[in-house]
């Protein structure tokens, strides 16, 4: 795995001295180039990520897909998302306006005496091996991240930001990112504090980041595509994921009007099997928000990136 990390190290260099380092010393910022040189490390993992889902999420839409595609606007969309946040531009912002309060609040927690919780030294001369505690904390985080969703669906404030995310009529492997930015700054916030609170490296941090942002790439794709009987009980697919896209399956927990839905699982099905929101029903169901229907309102989530972001900070203050 060596010739891995030392490729992707001359990569990151090579990016680095050749277009970020000019373009930081150009805008007069070079006293930040330490925090370019790691902005240049999440540019390439987005570069390669985005590579993946092309040569091979992509194709298997091609081969497999559960619907044609009729809206190809909206697909564009999702794509301006995509670029956003997988090439880093959202982390950039967060940088500079969210991740200093982070810091001064992990500082003053360290201060008032508030313990850490280091996972890898759970079981010394095991945990401590890279890919165990790289496993540990990726179910650790899974755990947090089912709950978050649970809870995007469950309070009427956290859901009119949220159902931008499944207002999407056609899926596919874009759609992942298609939320609204105050929604993500509050996801984000949360696991930038349970790492510090669980002693998650950096490095592990984003071998985390890029192994879910995959994953999810893959369950939002535009794909007939189930695991099997016991797969489908072990890892998130995109027959699994969809349901939880599904009109009214997927955001009601009680039917017609209430809040909740299935399938909230980020990477293992095993948190709805626990919780009881499980449903493994094979089938691909119609995707998006009930009152979206012309006979349910029809309301409107907007077609362009800005007009959804207004719109839900509209639906935001109205709830």
């Amino acid at each position: 795995m060596d010739w891995i990390s030392n490729t992707f190290d001359n990569l990151q260099l090579a990016l680095y001295e050749h277009v970020v380092q000019p373009v930081v010393f150009g805008i007069g910022l070079g006293n930040l180039l330490e925090d370019a040189f790691a902005a240049t490390g999440w540019l390439l993992l987005g570069l390669l990520q985005i590579a993946i889902m092309l040569l091979g999420i992509r194709l298997l839409e091609r081969r497999w897909p559960v619907e044609p595609l009729t809206d190809r606007a909206a697909v564009r969309t999702d794509v301006a998302y995509t670029l956003i946040h997988r090439l880093g531009l959202v982390r950039l912002a967060m940088f500079f306006s969210i991740e200093p309060l982070w810091d001064a609040a992990a500082g003053q927690l360290r201060l008032a005496g508030l313990p850490t919780w280091q996972l890898d030294a759970l079981w010394p001369g095991v945990t401590d091996i890279a890919w165990v505690s790289l496993l540990l904390y990726l179910v650790a985080f899974d755990f947090v991240g089912y709950w978050l969703h649970r809870w995007q669906h469950g309070w009427h404030w956290w859901w009119a930001l949220h159902s931008l995310h499944h207002s999407q009529r056609q899926m596919t492997m874009w759609s992942d990112n298609r939320n609204h930015l105050l929604d993500d700054i509050i996801v984000a916030t949360v696991f930038a504090m349970v790492a510090r609170f669980i002693g998650v490296e950096p490095g592990q941090f984003v071998a985390i980041t890029v192994i879910t942002q995959l994953h999810e790439s893959l369950q939002h794709a535009n794909l007939r595509l189930h695991f099997g009987r016991v797969g489908e009980r072990l890892l998130v697919s995109p027959r699994f994921h969809r349901l939880h896209h599904s009109i009214g399956i997927g955001h009601e927990a009680d039917g017609r009007g209430t809040l909740g839905g299935h399938n909230f699982g980020v990477l293992l099905p095993v948190w709805d099997q626990l919780f009881g929101t499980a449903n493994f029903d094979l089938r691909y169901d119609p995707t998006g928000v009930r009152d979206q229907l012309p006979e349910e309102g029809g309301r409107d989530y907007g077609r362009g990136f800005w007009r959804q972001q207004w719109l839900g900070l509209v639906r935001l203050v109205r709830h």
